[in-house]
């Protein structure tokens, strides 16, 4: 890969899942949202092509690529109407977990489900007391025999009902300096003490968000994940990944919209002439993909630092991505129903659906002040303000 380019093999990848998404296509992701349906068919069809699991090691069934590919992947089904949350969830956060901190033993356990489909993982880290203070987490394992006592409660958990396991974010304490420290499990959801509720949402969305209760749910030694001394290590391990798979929603999100108010504004005619002749429709609609686009070059870049192993330079790229492929988004969804006019808020056309789709990338999974909060400190090097 040079600076400014994909290779072939990430542009093939591209057109192949593009190509898979399209026959399935906007219309069958918002009909199976409306009606409570799933896009199982959709998440099983390219983990079984190997798209899925495209960044998880070939030696656990994966393809052995790097955040770049599954970025890639997460991106196209986007831009065709299909943006599937859990994949930023399951093969992107908890894939790269288990894969870079997992044993042998959990490696094996996990990740060629994860691959394939067939054993999706959710995330849990957010808590309705912290937000995006992850110091302030409460949910604790305290060690009981040969096993743990999980408790707490966790809040917008994305997936719960498709998920068998999720990975949670808790705390143990230090046996040498007994303060709290970040600990990683994996918790089963059909576990005694395990409790999902659902969270009314207005986004069109198949993917719903949960609040996961745990009242002392009991795990055997195997489900802490990792070094139970790496701390934040392991967990910024799959928050990077978290940012760059959020910023390929984002973006193929707003290539989807600009795909569609640029079809219709070639098509819709008033005054004798397209709309699209006119200014005021054609200058909003090219802001947008200059924007849109140079959001994917700034993922590209998180993506490659973070496949090189920089982490700390793809933190901070990782970061500034999702920011403006947020910001993108938004402006692109938003100059596409404008452009549909009172056509686009209409079930028929589907832009409407998209507008709190792409208002939420300002806020999850990380908000765009906690991002500028990051950029002024660690790149700009001014005192910290939170």
């Amino acid at each position: 890969m040079t600076a400014f380019t994909e290779s072939e093999e990430r542009r093939d990848l591209r057109r192949e899942v593009a190509k898979l998404a399209g026959g399935y296509g906007r219309d069958y992701f918002t009909a199976q949202a409306r009606s409570g349906g799933k896009t199982t068919d959709l998440w099983l069809e390219i983990g079984k092509a190997g798209y899925l699991g495209i960044n998880i090691p070939e030696e656990y069934g994966g393809g052995g690529g790097g955040i770049g590919d599954i970025a890639a992947v997460c991106e196209e089904l986007a831009a065709q109407g299909c943006p599937l949350l859990m994949m930023v969830v399951s093969p992107a956060i908890c894939g790269t977990v288990i894969s870079r901190y997992g044993t042998e033993e959990q490696k094996q356990r996990w990740l060629p489900g994860i691959a394939d489909g067939t054993a999706t993982m959710a995330f849990a880290i957010t808590e309705p007391d912290a937000g995006t203070n992850s110091h302030r987490l409460t949910t604790t394992a305290r060690r009981d025999g040969d096993g743990w006592l999980l408790s707490g409660r966790k809040i917008y958990i994305s997936g719960v009902d498709e998920a068998e396991h999720v990975l949670v974010v808790a705390r143990t304490e230090d046996d040498r300096t007994g303060r709290l420290k970040p600990c990683l499990f994996v918790v089963p959801t059909d576990a005694a003490g395990f409790e999902a509720q659902p969270i009314p949402m207005e986004i069109v969305s198949p993917e719903q968000q949960f609040t996961i209760f745990l009242d002392d749910v009991r795990l055997p030694d195997g489900a802490l994940v990792g070094d139970p001394d790496a701390g934040l290590v392991q967990l910024f391990a799959g928050l990077n990944p978290e940012r760059i798979m959020a910023a390929s929603f984002s973006t193929g999100l707003g290539r989807f919209a600009l795909s569609r108010a640029s079809s219709y504004a070639r098509e819709r005619e008033v005054f004798d002439a397209p709309i699209g002749a006119h200014q005021a429709i054609a200058h909003p609609l090219a802001q947008a993909h200059i924007e849109v686009e140079l959001a994917r070059l700034m993922t590209q870049k998180a993506a490659a630092l973070y496949d090189d192993g920089d982490d700390t330079g793809a933190g901070e790229a990782a970061n500034m991505a999702k920011y403006a492929a947020a910001e993108a988004a938004c402006h692109a969804v938003d100059a596409a129903v404008q452009t549909h006019g009172g056509n686009g808020i209409t079930q028929e056309y589907g832009m409407a659906g998209l507008l709190v789709a792409a208002r939420a990338g300002r806020i999850a999974p990380v908000s765009r002040e906690m991002i500028l909060n990051y950029v002024s400190m660690h790149s700009l090097g001014l005192p910290k303000s939170y």
